[in-house]
């Protein structure tokens, strides 16, 4: 395996030509990348504030193995490789200059690449957070089933729908500006998003879902209830109700990410009938 195995473009639609095919034969463990190359394939960079992303592709004798995105000031995202893949792949992009201020991927292929970025650059990795990804598997609403129903949010709710996102964003540690004036080029604002409210129409809790990728799968994605409101089941409830959604809008997978430190949101999904598929890991360098 050579540094230069790796294939770059700029071209988000010159990869999905050449690496498509192997992004959608294993949709959930390819996420990301399908859901990030969508995203620039329909709304372009500009719309989410990145600059000059560039797509990569390992490629050996026509078949490709593993694809990364890297998408400034965002860090580098990656499809699972081995150690040996990560060390030249870390070769190729040192080599090139780029800069990477972190890395996600499965845990395993995150942890290879933040030891060979760090052999070859002498950047300093952190671990900053360890994800869970779920598929759903027979979903199994709750019983009893939180008072009250889902409701679609409309534009009437975007003040309540910032806000919780907001709140969300920082809940998880994520840098964003969420205004009006910021609201479009984050990554909440192509979602559609479905509220819980209790049957006096008081809206307690909220999910999200990403459009559908790879002609098959959705994520949800985020899951948020007020601090005040924990412990009511409302989590529960409207999750149910947007994987439901999911399955009748013809989604053969549904997936979703839980904190991997977060004992309560793990056990919740699991109840529901979501299924741990493997951990994530983000790291960033010093």
């Amino acid at each position: 395996m050579r540094p230069d195995d790796w294939q770059l473009t700029e071209d988000v639609d010159d990869f999905l030509a050449r690496a498509g095919e192997f992004l959608r034969s294993r949709p959930v463990p390819h996420i990301m990348q399908l859901t990030w190359a969508e995203r620039l394939r329909t709304r372009g960079a500009a719309a989410y504030g990145l600059q000059a992303p560039v797509f990569g592709r390992l490629e050996r004798a026509g078949e490709v193995l593993a694809t990364f995105q890297r998408l400034p000031p965002r860090g580098l995202g990656l499809t699972p490789l081995t150690p040996e893949q990560a060390d030249t792949l870390a070769a190729h992009l040192a080599a090139l200059g780029h800069s990477v201020p972190s890395v996600s991927a499965d845990h395993d292929t995150a942890t290879a690449f933040a030891e060979a970025w760090q052999r070859h650059t002498g950047a300093t990795p952190t671990l900053r957070v360890r994800l869970r990804l779920y598929r759903l598997g027979k979903l199994t609403p709750p019983e009893p089933l939180a008072a009250g129903r889902g409701r679609l949010v409309g534009e009437q709710d975007h003040e309540q729908l910032m806000c919780w996102c907001r709140e969300f964003a920082t809940d998880v540690g994520e840098v964003v500006s969420i205004d009006a004036d910021s609201w479009a080029g984050t990554r909440f604002a192509d979602k559609r998003y479905t509220f819980w409210e209790t049957p006096d129409g008081t809206p307690v809790s909220m999910a999200g879902v990403n459009p559908m990728v790879a002609g098959q799968m959705i994520q949800v994605d985020p899951v948020y209830t007020p601090a005040h409101l924990r412990g009511r089941g409302y989590a529960g409830a409207v999750s149910v109700e947007v994987s439901r959604a999911a399955l009748a809008a013809g989604a053969t997978e549904v997936v979703l990410f839980a904190n991997a430190a977060n004992p309560t949101s793990n056990a919740l999904y699991q109840r529901i009938g979501y299924v741990p598929v493997t951990d994530f890991g983000a790291y960033g360098f010093a």
